[in-house]
């Protein structure tokens, strides 16, 4: 009863993609029992016999390592969920596949007391012989369930993953049918909830959040190195929660969990740490001792993590490479012997020491000192400084927030573009203060993206091969991100790059802003996951008002012509659909008195000032309107008074 009444805290591997190696499973281990977390819950997706092939019981080899692994959660002082996902295609009724089901249970009863049953990411159909034999398909489901719980003997630990993530019949009958001592493993109304909320936990039955809650696990991410973080800061607010830490120094900060969070990663993020985190013998020697800590304060126990291995010398990317490597350490051995030979010829010999005290690796000095130390390119094998630690954590937050810095990107980008009307050269004549500001904060924008590029060149360039091969796709394109962007802005700003620039050439920015998030053209409200995500994704994402208000960009772009001269306007198609479009205005000055007398009236209807749905942007976009139709030199008009446009779809 005692292991009932425990509030399980800790991971949930159940994503989809490469499942993690036994030696990253190990390495979570020791991290959790240093943060006190609890629970440990094995079902990634793509472990055939966890999911698609789950009627196959384990081979010897299979098994062993999975009892090797629950007597490593053991040894750690953490409980070890076993979970099965045989929904795709289980047939309920059928007494083989029930079998069959507990055949594979029972495998690994010995070494587990603690199970789940999930359903989720599967269809809602039943076959004949189900819907002939159930009433609904959440009767199936916690019929078969229950039985297998009865079968097991009621495990303390039981966990059911339902199909449905939102109020329907499904989810009543889940609650009244299932039996009590089963506990629904919740994500609330989505797979990626912005909140979870009493109300919505109590649409599944489930037993204010913290009292309400039966445990808190985390779906992580599969790039094993990039939840040191997150997990991090769940162990605090889990120590912060439990009854006997009650007083206000002990109450849950965000903020200071993730500054400790982030210290402890630092020493993480400069330790020579092989990718894959494979075991080494100092792993081991270190790992024993490991186990005799009982507290989660690292500072009282030895390090466990780090192996003692040289890291080769990382390949150096250059600032103005067109595309990612395929991998990060593809490097020809031609190009190491040239580099070799280089070296050689170029530095003294001398002996191979430090002065008493340094650190491998160390630079001198850290911060911005140390970005402008190698800014043009990524060699060397210095460590990442706090201020850029801080930066690649606020630029990958939560799922539906972004971090300071990440935030401070978006909203400067926002504002340069908005106001780009103040440095354009076809504007009228701006006051020299709103020039300059604008110009400040083009410059503070710049140097951010500086930063951004400067952090893919400290983390390709840096000891820890780990970090690298799972982050650095995520660096990479912030990498690109920054950069497009650092080039767009001096674009607007007049100062066109040349194509051989090691920013970025301006070429690309007319793609770049051209492009728009597949949530903004299906008009719906997406998840997190079902696009590209990210503050890259964001800022490449294009205007934040066609959220609002999808029609906003053709009425801008095409509108007019299609209203006032459909005459002179084509629209190109091809076996694919349109393709592009040409656009013509006889006489422009008629067009834009016609298009001040009913165009932009229409648009203000449509577009409100105040209340509905305006988004902020939307208003800025009607003055644009309206400068679109600005006034043209009679000298100009004389000599060209018709107006040819031609645009494709991005």
């Amino acid at each position: 009863m005692e292991e009932k009444k425990q509030f399980l805290c800790g991971v949930v591997e159940g994503f989809y993609g490469r499942p993690w190696s036994m030696d990253q499973r190990k390495v979570l281990f020791q991290w959790m029992q240093h943060w006190g977390l609890n629970t440990y819950l094995y079902g990634p997706k793509d472990d055939l016999k966890h999911r698609l092939l789950w009627r196959e019981v384990y081979s010897p080899e299979e098994e062993g390592q999975l009892r090797t692994l629950i007597v490593e959660a053991k040894s750690r002082g953490l409980r070890f969920v076993y979970a099965l996902s045989p929904g795709q295609d289980i047939v309920f009724s059928s007494s083989c596949d029930l079998t069959l089901l507990k055949r594979k249970l029972r495998q690994a009863y010995l070494g587990c007391q603690a199970f789940a049953i999930l359903f989720d990411d599967i269809d809602h159909s039943m076959c004949q012989a189900d819907s002939e034999a159930f009433s609904s398909f959440a009767h199936a489901q916690v019929t078969v369930t229950n039985e297998i719980y009865r079968f097991l003997g009621e495990p303390p630990v039981f966990l059911f993953c339902p199909t449905a993530v939102s109020k329907s019949p499904y989810l009543q009958t889940v609650g009244e049918d299932l039996l009590p001592d089963i506990t629904v493993v919740w994500t609330g109304s989505k797979v990626i909830s912005r909140k979870l909320s009493v109300h919505c936990l109590a649409e599944a039955e489930s037993p204010q959040l913290r009292s309400h809650l039966r445990g808190l696990l985390l779906n992580p991410n599969c790039e094993f190195e990039a939840n040191y973080i997150p997990l991090h800061t769940l162990g605090s607010w889990y120590q912060a929660g439990k009854e006997e830490r009650k007083d206000e120094e002990c109450e849950y900060c965000p903020d200071r969990a993730l500054s400790a969070a982030l210290r402890d990663w630092m020493e993480e993020l400069n330790q020579p740490l092989q990718a894959g985190r494979q075991s080494t013998r100092a792993d081991q020697r270190s790992s024993a001792t490991a186990s005799r800590c009982k507290t989660p304060d690292r500072s009282d126990c030895p390090s466990t993590l780090r192996g003692t291995s040289t890291v080769a010398k990382l390949p150096v990317f250059p600032l103005n490479s067109s595309s990612p490597p395929s991998s990060p350490t593809k490097v020809t051995r031609e190009r190491e012997a040239q580099d070799g030979e280089k070296k050689r010829s170029n530095q003294p010999s001398q002996p191979n020491h430090q002065p008493p005290g340094s650190r491998p690796g160390a630079a001198s000095g850290g911060g911005r000192g140390q970005k402008a130390q190698g800014r043009g390119g990524c060699g060397g094998k210095g460590l990442l400084s706090e201020s850029q630690v801080r930066l690649l954590v606020g630029l990958h937050y939560l799922p539906h927030e972004h971090g300071p810095s990440a935030q401070k990107l978006l909203q400067d980008l926002t504002w340069l573009k908005t106001n780009c009307h103040l440095v354009g050269t076809n504007s009228k004549k701006a006051p020299p203060q709103k020039i300059d500001e604008w110009r400040g904060r083009a410059s503070r924008f710049l140097s951010l993206c500086e930063d951004i590029a400067q952090l893919h060149c400290s983390v390709v360039g840096g000891a820890n091969r780990a970090v690298l091969y799972d982050l650095y796709p995520y660096v990479w394109d912030l990498r690109n991100m920054a950069l497009v962007a650092k080039a767009f802005i001096c674009w607007l700003d007049g100062r066109v790059l040349s194509d051989s620039s090691t920013l970025g050439t301006w070429k690309n920015c007319f793609h770049w802003c051209g492009k728009s998030s597949g949530a903004d053209l299906l008009g719906v409200e997406s998840e997190p996951w079902v696009f590209k995500g990210g503050v890259s994704g964001e800022v490449q994402g294009g205007q934040e008002s066609s959220i609002a208000h999808p029609d906003i960009i053709g009425d801008r772009c095409l509108g007019p012509c299609l209203a006032l001269c459909p005459e002179y306007s084509f629209i190109l198609e091809d076996e694919l659909g349109v393709c592009g479009c040409v656009l013509g205005i006889l006489d422009v000055r008629f067009f834009a008195k016609r298009c001040q007398a009913s165009w932009m009236p229409a648009m203000r209807d449509k577009y409100p000032h105040k209340g509905g749905n305006t988004h902020p942007n939307t208003q800025d976009l009607i003055q644009l309107m309206e400068e679109d139709q600005g006034e043209y030199p009679d000298s100009l008009l004389y000599h060209f008074p018709s107006q040819l446009a031609t645009g494709r779809p991005s």
